[in-house]
């Protein structure tokens, strides 16, 4: 049996079009569809329950040294509130899941696991778990992320929240009028402005509907999010990333810290940060008519295989197909004419920058006092 979030009724009563997704019953789009959603979410604002997804806190003396053995970024520097995205590794090098970890004080941490990997996740970090640490599953809260450039505006409107100080990648605690303590983290999987909100279940649908009264907001499923993360050029684990990949072959060098050493696959890593890897990521932008998939093969003008789309789709914003593929490394250059097979048809494609458009996400410098 699927499981539900503390929402599902909710999404039920908007006439959400519902789904399989990671075990969970999920809204996959609503009345007006996808792409009306997708355009919503890039002019007005958002919302997403994304409850199935995993909240945990890991807490005790010497919690930031645990972190960076289970993953390559430094979190003994970290000020309280920081929030750091990066991957968790397995004994290889390879990535078990990516996942945001944030600082709640000098010993706890907060941190959201992708919802498909979230069993086996807990299942990794508590067999290393030491006995001086303490982890918990935060089973009881749900997930609300609020997206577009009507967010912080909505949140203050709605809730009295004011988050202007806030910086992208931070965390605060905070208490709506008439609510438990939430955390509200300026943070998202859209590239717009916006944040992710933990609250307890038993007032998730209240906060949830106080929200969509606002004329500016609307109830998004996850079909959108995921043209909107494709936008981007956001990794989602089973494509971009997996158990084999490491976290250079995926592009994500910049979580890997030049000042901690010892994490699970470490020798692995510092040899390909040395030496390169075979395979790059990179995105991909067709130049004619098609829709290029997940799994369809790139190749070049010898018709010889040099890749493999890893996510496609078209771009509601830009009217276009694109894509995000694993190309051999010393065939990825930017710019270059490579084609897509799609069904024996190849289709002229080029290499394009990542993201395919720029982020509206806030600074992470705090405004001057």
């Amino acid at each position: 049996m699927l499981r539900k979030t503390a929402l599902h009724q909710s999404h039920i009563d908007l006439g959400a079009k519902m789904g399989e997704f990671a075990g969970y019953d999920m809204p996959l789009y609503y009345g007006e569809g996808v792409i009306k959603e997708h355009e919503w979410v890039r002019s007005h604002c958002g919302l997403f329950d994304v409850s199935h997804m995993g909240q945990i806190t890991i807490e005790g003396e010497g919690v930031a040294q645990f972190l960076e053995k289970l993953t390559p970024s430094a979190f003994q520097p970290k000020a309280h509130g920081r929030a750091q995205y990066t991957v968790l590794l397995n004994e290889e090098g390879g990535i078990i899941d990516d996942l945001i970890i944030t600082r709640i004080d000098d010993n706890k941490f907060f941190a959201v696991i992708n919802a498909g990997c979230k069993d086996k996740d807990i299942e990794w970090i508590k067999s290393q778990l030491p006995s001086t640490l303490k982890f918990k599953y935060l089973e009881d809260n749900a997930l609300i992320a609020i997206q577009g450039n009507w967010a912080e505006r909505i949140l203050h409107e709605v809730l009295e929240i004011e988050t202007d100080d806030l910086p992208y990648m931070h965390m605060m605690q905070a208490q709506a009028p008439n609510f438990d303590t939430m955390y509200i983290s300026r943070v998202g999987y859209t590239g717009e402005d916006g944040f992710e909100i933990s609250v307890p279940n038993a007032c998730a649908e209240e906060i949830w509907s106080k929200l969509l009264d606002h004329s500016e907001a609307k109830p998004i499923g996850l079909a959108a999010r995921d043209s909107l993360r494709l936008e981007m050029g956001y990794a989602l684990y089973g494509h971009e990333i997996n158990a084999e990949t490491s976290p250079v072959e995926a592009g994500l060098s910049w979580v890997i810290s030049k000042k901690t050493e010892g994490y699970f696959g470490y020798d692995r890593i510092a040899k390909e940060r040395e030496n390169g890897t075979e395979n790059k990521l990179v995105a991909v932008k067709l130049i004619d008519k098609g829709v290029a998939r997940d799994g369809a093969e790139l190749r070049n003008e010898a018709d010889e295989k040099i890749g493999w789309l890893t996510s496609g789709g078209f771009s509601p914003t830009l009217k276009e197909s694109i894509g995000i593929a694993y190309i051999k490394s010393d065939a990825a250059n930017l710019g270059d004419k490579i084609f897509v097979n799609v069904r024996g048809r190849n289709i002229a494609a080029e290499i394009a920058k990542t993201p395919f458009l720029p982020a509206k996400t806030k600074s992470m410098k705090k405004k001057a006092a």
